[in-house]
């Protein structure tokens, strides 16, 4: 052996670099699967029989390569095993793959063109490992078919794991999206859902002590008759005319001042909710004329328990709608691409993803400017996971906005032009500090993100992008400059 030498990992433990001469291995290599269809011959004539290789000689959990280092080595592993892991932005670590005897790895990042491998490789065993140069990994792909054959076919299979893995990840971040803004949307109808029923329940033992109360009282047919009205009228309707703050503080003061001189209990409690039905003093005249002071007391206490029981009531009701609508949204996003083949309504899409996003939107009091001119907004599509798209793009624009600002979402068509189709335009612009010029053709880049650690994946665009250009044959532009950033996506009206 030839230029034997020991070295260390990056991490600090020991590991053997032998420069062998390439004779000396070219049998093992053969060995292996990428060189297996490969006579010596060929080895010979494409690095010269005067070439040396290197020898790495690892013990288990030796660090052979650490994310983000300059990588221009192709590796195969002769004994042992090795394992490729990618950390991730909240701190755990994904497992990209694992390398076996007779299997190679390190193309990627060299066909590719990036230069650096994403990942973490330690041998997970005691390991033999040879290991080429960037520049003898080009020859032998020139020069030797087979082996071209066995590393391009290597690079396709971890392509479809990767984008496979991608997907999926990604799929769980919006899902996180997804229960995070859904856990906020359904407490608040919840809990009012809930406090409005443990009142009702008061307010139905308050009306069964009052009616037991009047229960032995004789009552005029004009008592029975006034108290039909009004009753009538409490329980028509929950929707009743709103007013301005000063107008109902006014209505409700003037209201319980004039129960109170009329003799009636809890006047200031009965006053506001006798406004908030509608009732004003004209309505209860025929109740002031028909009862006697104390009677009149009575009916009308009866009254605001009624009244504020079927407020309770227009409450839960308004609350079980609100989560029925969250869980409309929630099935829209969850089963949009269930249908091989259908007619998918955009507007309706984007409507779901900004009911899911509603309570993100709320928090930092970001208005929506809603500019829906597309007059078909039903494209015919065997396309999926549109609502992935825009969860994407409006949750993006929430974060770049400033609080208090402003999301504009925009649609129109656009008239088939030569060999372009009709298509149905959607345009999400956001007024934040925009994206840098050096960025900007990074941005459809896997695990590309300019968020803080922790906060983003760098999976979104490029999966929104995928989705646009794929699964639906469409285009997705983005235009930035300070204060003004517009992601425009356009789908084919016949989808592809």
């Amino acid at each position: 052996m030839e230029g034997k030498q020991t070295g260390m990992s990056e991490d600090g433990q020991l590991l053997k670099i032998e420069s062998v001469p390439f004779a000396e291995i070219v049998e093992a290599l053969r060995r292996t699967r990428p060189f297996a269809e490969t006579n010596a011959e060929t080895l010979f004539d494409t690095l010269g029989k005067a070439a040396s290789v290197e020898r790495i000689t690892a013990k288990a959990s030796t660090v052979l390569m650490e994310p983000g280092k300059p990588w221009h080595f192709y590796w195969l592993v002769l004994e042992g095993e090795t394992r490729a892991e990618r950390p991730e932005q909240d701190g755990s670590v994904t497992l990209a793959g694992v390398a076996h005897v007779g299997e190679g790895f390190g193309e990627a990042p060299m066909l590719s063109g990036k230069g650096y491998s994403p990942f973490l490789i330690t041998a997970t065993l005691d390991s033999v490992l040879l290991r080429f140069t960037e520049q003898d990994f080009w020859k032998l792909m020139s020069c030797c078919p087979s082996v071209r054959k066995e590393v391009l076919a290597d690079m396709a299979l971890r392509m479809q794991a990767y984008q496979v893995e991608a997907l999926h990840r990604e799929k769980l971040v919006s899902l996180g999206t997804l229960a995070a803004g859904l856990m906020h949307e359904l407490h608040n109808p919840g809990s009012a859902a809930k406090r409005a029923a443990s009142q009702l329940r008061e307010n139905l033992r308050r009306l069964q002590e009052l009616s037991l109360r009047n229960a032995g009282k004789q009552k005029t047919p004009l008592q029975l008759e006034c108290m039909q009205s009004l009753l009538n009228q409490a329980v028509c309707s929950c929707n009743h005319p709103a007013l301005s703050t000063v107008a109902q503080s006014d209505a409700e003061e003037e209201m319980s001042e004039w129960l109170q001189s009329a003799g009636v209990e809890n006047a200031f409690t009965i006053g506001p909710a006798l406004v908030a039905i509608g009732f004003d003093r004209k309505e209860l005249k025929c109740a002031r004329e028909a009862f006697a002071a104390e009677s009149f007391s009575d009916a009308l206490n009866w009254l605001e328990a009624l009244v504020s029981s079927v407020t309770l009531v227009c409450a839960i009701e308004e609350s079980i709608t609100r989560v029925s609508d969250l869980v409309m949204a929630v099935k829209k996003f969850a089963y949009d691409d269930k249908s091989p083949n259908k007619e998918l309504d955009v507007h309706d899409s984007l409507q779901s993803t900004l009911t899911i996003l509603g309570h993100k939107l709320r928090i930092r009091q970001i208005a929506v400017d809603k500019r829906f001119e597309a007059s078909l907004s039903t494209i015919r599509t065997k396309g999926s996971a549109l609502s992935q798209v825009w969860t994407n793009l409006i949750d993006n624009a929430a974060d770049a906005s400033p609080e208090g600002g402003q999301i504009e979402i925009a649609t129109w068509d656009e008239a088939a032009t030569g060999a372009e189709p009709a298509r149905l335009a959607v345009r999400i612009t956001d007024h934040g500090v925009g994206i840098p010029p050096e960025v900007k053709p990074k941005i459809f880049d896997a695990f590309f993100t300019t968020k803080p650690l922790g906060s983003g994946t760098g999976l979104g665009l490029e999966i929104v992008h995928r989705i646009v250009t794929q699964k639906f044959g469409g285009t997705i532009d983005v235009e930035s400059e300070p204060g003004n950033t517009r992601f425009t996506v356009r789908l084919p009206m016949k989808g592809e």
